[in-house]
């Protein structure tokens, strides 16, 4: 069989509890607009609410109002979702613990990982929902995903656990020089 070509993600689908619940907290705390609402297609009496995640895309949320929050976390069986991760800057991930304190959520506060930042706290659903930003640009005409790649190299070759900031570092130097 060949392979299938993918452009990237064009949507995530959750499941989500009662109408406000979603609204108040994809719209309200991440700043994702409803941009509209239709019923499920395929399931007539379940609501399908459709948020601007930012970038062009989105992010839909099933609802129905019988359905009521719990801040549990969710089950992590095999094949299950563990986590979404949101790409945000440097500034807003800065501001993002005392702004979502402020709100209720707690959250880990800023992890260092190396290439990137990232802060973890749970949707009103128990869902695991992370901000990430990373820490470098690339260089004109190369891609996140490029320089990750060439650091990654870079670690290997020192035997190292995980990328470092030393490690983007030169991997931006190598994709400038080449």
């Amino acid at each position: 069989m060949s392979i299938l070509q993918v452009q990237g993600i064009h949507h995530i689908t959750l499941n989500g509890a009662d109408r406000q619940t979603s609204i108040d907290f994809w719209q309200g705390i991440l700043g994702m607009e409803l941009i509209f609402e239709q019923p499920n297609l395929d399931a007539l009496n379940i609501n399908h609410l459709y948020f601007d995640c930012g970038d062009g895309r989105t992010i839909t949320v099933f609802t129905d109002e019988a359905r009521k929050p719990t801040d549990q976390p969710l089950p992590q069986p095999e094949g299950s979702l563990h986590h979404i991760a949101f790409w945000v800057g440097q500034a807003t991930i800065n501001v993002a613990q005392s702004r979502l304190k402020a709100a209720g959520i707690s959250n880990t506060g800023i992890k260092d990982r190396g290439f990137m930042d990232s802060l973890y706290f749970r949707d009103p659903l128990g869902l695991l929902v992370e901000l990430a930003s990373y820490k470098f640009e690339p260089p004109l005409g190369h891609t996140h995903a490029q320089v990750l790649t060439r650091a990654h190299e870079i670690r290997q070759t020192r035997g190292a656990l995980a990328i470092e900031e030393a490690d983007i570092a030169d991997a931006l130097l190598s994709l400038t020089t080449q």
